[in-house]
């Protein structure tokens, strides 16, 4: 209801990103506190002939609302075609944050899923980087990937080293795109 709510414009983009992120904490919450009675949320949608797949992609694919993974394409197009100097300092310290995170071992799911969130919101808001884009790509399969474990799970030294390219890559990417605006 509230992915059909968000797509006919009967609730705002804020009003959905927050009443989605509270559900999907919440979710998260059950889950990990049901898993003895719950193994499988597939199966049990299966069990129980259910029809949700936008839950499921929301929940169990992505982990994260749909403003977050497209954009918010209600956003406004600020000077510079949407690459505002604070949009960009904003992306850039959030680059440098979650590396400096991983280069000092904060590999916990709990620890990088936020800092990523945010990396893909920032990102969003620049608007010349198109949504296809590699860096954005990259940061929202690693999003997928991290919402499929738990919250106390930690990256191991390959996976954290490969996020950690991973964010390099994309950080020197958008630094390029920068440089052929100028």
């Amino acid at each position: 209801r509230l992915e059909k709510a968000y797509v006919r414009d009967a609730i705002s983009a804020k009003e959905y990103e927050t009443t989605c992120l509270n559900m999907i904490a919440k979710f998260k919450t059950l889950m990990g506190t049901m898993q003895d009675q719950v193994p499988s949320v597939m199966d049990f949608i299966k069990m129980y002939h259910m029809e949700c797949p936008a839950a499921v992609n929301r929940l169990l694919v992505s982990g994260i609302p749909a403003t977050i993974e497209h954009g918010n394409s209600g956003r406004s197009s600020t000077a510079g075609g949407g690459g505002s100097e604070v949009f960009v300092a904003e992306t850039v310290q959030l680059f440098i944050t979650t590396m400096d995170a991983l280069k000092i071992n904060m590999t916990a799911v709990d620890n990088l899923y936020p800092l990523l969130t945010d990396l893909v919101q920032s990102m969003n808001k620049l608007v010349f980087l198109e949504p296809e884009f590699e860096g954005k790509v990259k940061i929202k399969e690693w999003l997928a990937r991290l919402n499929n474990m738990r919250a106390s799970d930690e990256l191991s030294e390959d996976e954290s080293r490969q996020l950690l390219f991973n964010l390099e890559s994309s950080y020197g990417a958008v630094v390029q795109k920068l440089k052929e605006r100028h």
